[in-house]
């Protein structure tokens, strides 16, 4: 029995919401063509039970119950025991894994060939989209504080970002060509999958149905009004109500992320650091003799687009934030009109205070 596990690792904020989609999407067609995308068991779904099996190897919760994920990850690495052909795992949370938790996974995975995959991307557009990225998952910090802390290292992205601390890690008992960095162009995005393929020995066409799932930006407006939302709901309303449908996906994935604003770019102060760290991943590589799918150039920010001005979040303008307000506003109506009982998903507490309040009104 032959087994070659390629284990993508992230990095965030590079398309793996797209890959992982389209691998989910596809399981039975790439299953067809000795590509196995395992979930758990059968029947489960592929991206949810690899980003439990991600969150037990890692010993997180990531907001779900104390101990909702415990378990998955041998699960996991059981059925990878059972196949044979190509198997992949995708989750970028995998990226700044600790050595024990590394040397965890390749004993787990032993008897097969691991090879580990990392998409990269220039920070010029990997930073802003991270910021934007924890906003989106009920952060409140303010860009400037954000950018400060992501020059000194000190975030989860800091970290998942840092190409040749994360493939050190993650290479330490593999040889070079068994480490693979897939550059994501400046441009369209249509390059990712065939460059994703091309590593996995997969034929694009193996895999026919688009992802449905995409990871949409929002503006600096569309920003900065999510931020402020957070603020004002707080922490304890966001961990009771149901806040991910809510906002995740029908704001953010939806009426704000179809709006076009001003777009967030890192500010030009920031691109001298982020022109060093290109040359600093791209020395690495080199050095290390890692595998590339794409151009190592990729990975140095684009230039600036003429005329286009940086705008702060902190200061986008009121009217945008506003006009950008009552689009998430409508949105929220009409979603309360369409549900039959608009307070049935509400958790008891909640609905509690709903009544209270009907009563006294």
């Amino acid at each position: 029995m032959s087994r070659t596990v390629y284990l993508h690792i992230g990095a965030p904020k590079t398309g793996t919401t797209y890959l992982q989609d389209r691998l989910t999407r596809n399981a039975r067609s790439l299953a067809r063509h000795g590509v196995h995308v395992p979930a758990r068991h059968p029947l489960a779904d592929p991206a949810l039970s690899q980003f439990r099996a991600a969150l037990d190897l890692l010993g997180q919760d990531w907001g779900g119950p104390p101990g909702h994920a415990v378990g998955d990850w041998p699960k996991l690495a059981r059925r990878i025991r059972r196949l044979d052909g190509t198997i992949v795992v995708s989750h970028e949370i995998l990226g700044p894994a600790t050595p024990a938790q590394v040397r965890r996974a390749m004993r787990d995975l032993q008897g097969a060939e691991v090879h580990v995959v990392y998409s990269a991307r220039d920070l010029g557009r990997q930073v802003p989209a991270a910021w934007q990225e924890s906003i989106k998952q009920g952060r409140t910090w303010s860009y400037q504080r954000f950018l400060r802390r992501m020059v000194h290292g000190h975030p989860w992205f800091a970290r998942a970002f840092d190409l040749p601390a994360v493939l050190a890690t993650w290479g330490e008992e593999l040889p070079s060509e068994r480490l693979h960095v897939v550059t994501v162009p400046h441009g369209s995005s249509d390059l990712l999958w065939p460059r994703f393929c091309e590593v996995v020995g997969a034929d694009p066409a193996w895999a026919p149905r688009d992802a449905a799932r995409v990871n949409r930006s929002l503006g600096v407006a569309e920003t900065q009004l999510l931020r402020r939302f957070n603020r004002r709901v707080g922490r304890a309303t966001r961990a009771e109500a149901p806040y991910d449908e809510l906002v995740r996906e029908l704001l953010d994935q939806g009426m704000l992320g179809n709006r076009r604003g001003s777009r967030l770019q890192l500010p030009p102060a920031l691109r001298p650091w982020a022109v060093a760290e290109a040359e600093r991943w791209t020395d690495w590589i080199t050095e290390r003799g890692v595998h590339v799918v794409g151009d190592l150039a990729e990975l140095h920010p684009a230039p600036p687009v003429p005329d286009e001005k940086y705008v702060d979040p902190t200061h986008a303008s009121n009217k945008a934030q506003l006009a950008a307000a009552l689009d998430a506003l409508a949105a929220l109506t009409a979603e309360a009109a369409r549900r039959t009982d608009p307070d049935k998903r509400l958790p008891a507490r909640v609905q509690d205070k709903l009544r209270t309040h009907r009563e006294l009104g």
